[in-house]
C-alpha cells in the first residue's frame, strides 16, 4: 500500500507562494510552530522550557497539567515575543529533537526521523505562506526565491568541493549577511559576494593581488564579450554601493540578493573554466 496522503502519492506540490514575510512572524506561524513541536514529540512541559531558555523568563509555577494550562502559557509567550525570537525558538527545539537521538538504543529507533520531521513541516510552511527563511541542518537562513536557491546554495559546496575555499567562505558569509536579524547587511552581503567572485578570478589569472576590475582589465578573454562589460559593470555597482557608500544612497534587499545571485553564477562559471582548463 502506498505511503502518504493523495497529494504525496499522487507527487502533486503546491506552488511556492511569493517571498512577502522576512522581518516578521505571523500570528498564525506562531500557533503553528508550538503545534510542529508537539507533532514532532516535544511534550508541552519540554517545549515551556525550551520556550522559557530563549526568552529568559520563568515558568509559571502554578501550572502543572500539560493541558490546558502549559500550552496556554507556552502559546502565550510565543505570541507575545519579538518576532526574531520566534525564528530562535524554531532553532532550539531543532537543537533539542536532535539531542534526543543518541541517548540509547531505543531513542535512536525512537528520535531518528523527529528532526527532519519538525525541518520538513516548518520548511513547507514557510514555503507554503511566502516566508523568506528555511531551516537548515539546524539553523535558520535566508531563504529566496527559486532561481536564488538554485544559483546560490549549491554554489557553495562546489566551491568547496574544488579547493576555493575562501570564495565558498565569501558566498556563505553573503548568505549571512542577506540573513542578519533583526536587520540585513545589504552593503555586507554585496561586498562579500563580488569577493567570491574576485577569489576564483585570481586564481583563474594566476594574479593572486589584483582586484576584480584590474583583473577584467589584464584579462579580457576570462569572460565572453560582452559579458565582461556586465560583469564589470557589476563591480562597479558594488564598488559604489558597498565599498564606497553615498549618503542618501543604500542598496534594496532586491539589489543585494540579485547581486548575490550573479556572483554566485560566475564564480562557478569561473570555476568550472579553471577545471577545464586544468
Amino acid at each position: 500500500m502506498s505511503e502518504g496522503r493523495f497529494s504525496k502519492r499522487q507527487g502533486l506540490v503546491p506552488v511556492d507562494a511569493d517571498i512577502t514575510v522576512r522581518e516578521d512572524a505571523p500570528h498564525e506561524l506562531r500557533g503553528v510552530l508550538v503545534d510542529f513541536a508537539y507533532g514532532a514529540g516535544v511534550p508541552p512541559q519540554m517545549l515551556r522550557t525550551l520556550v522559557c531558555r530563549v526568552l529568559l523568563t520563568r515558568a509559571d509555577e502554578n501550572n502543572w497539567s500539560p493541558y490546558p494550562n502549559i500550552d496556554r502559557e507556552v502559546r502565550e509567550l510565543v505570541d507575545r515575543c519579538e518576532w526574531f525570537e520566534v525564528y530562535d525558538i524554531i532553532e532550539a527545539i531543532y537543537a533539542e529533537l536532535s539531542l534526543r537521538r543518541g541517548v540509547s538504543i531505543a531513542d535512536i529507533a525512537n528520535f531518528q526521523h523527529e528532526n527532519q520531521r519538525f525541518a520538513s513541516d516548518i520548511n513547507n510552511y514557510f514555503r507554503r505562506r511566502g516566508i523568506g527563511w528555511q531551516l537548515i541542518d539546524g539553523r535558520i537562513e535566508v531563504r529566496g526565491a527559486e532561481s536564488f536557491e538554485v544559483a546560490v546554495r549549491p554554489a557553495v559546496k562546489r566551491l568547496q568541493d574544488s579547493g576555493l575555499t575562501s570564495a565558498a567562505q565569501e558566498i556563505h558569509e553573503a548568505l549571512g549577511d542577506l540573513g542578519r536579524r533583526p536587520d540585513p547587511d545589504l552593503t555586507g552581503a554585496i561586498q562579500h559576494a563580488l569577493a567570491a567572485v574576485e577569489c576564483v578570478a585570481r586564481v583563474a589569472t594566476d594574479d593572486p593581488k589584483a582586484t576584480l576590475g584590474e583583473i577584467l582589465k589584464r584579462h579580457p578573454n576570462l569572460v565572453p564579450r560582452p559579458l565582461d562589460e556586465g560583469l564589470a559593470k557589476v563591480w562597479g555597482y558594488g564598488s559604489e554601493m558597498a565599498r564606497h557608500v553615498r549618503e542618501g544612497r543604500a542598496p534594496s534587499y532586491e539589489e543585494a540578493e540579485l547581486t548575490v545571485m550573479s556572483s554566485a553564477a560566475i564564480a562557478i562559471y569561473l570555476e568550472r573554466k579553471l577545471s577545464a582548463d586544468a
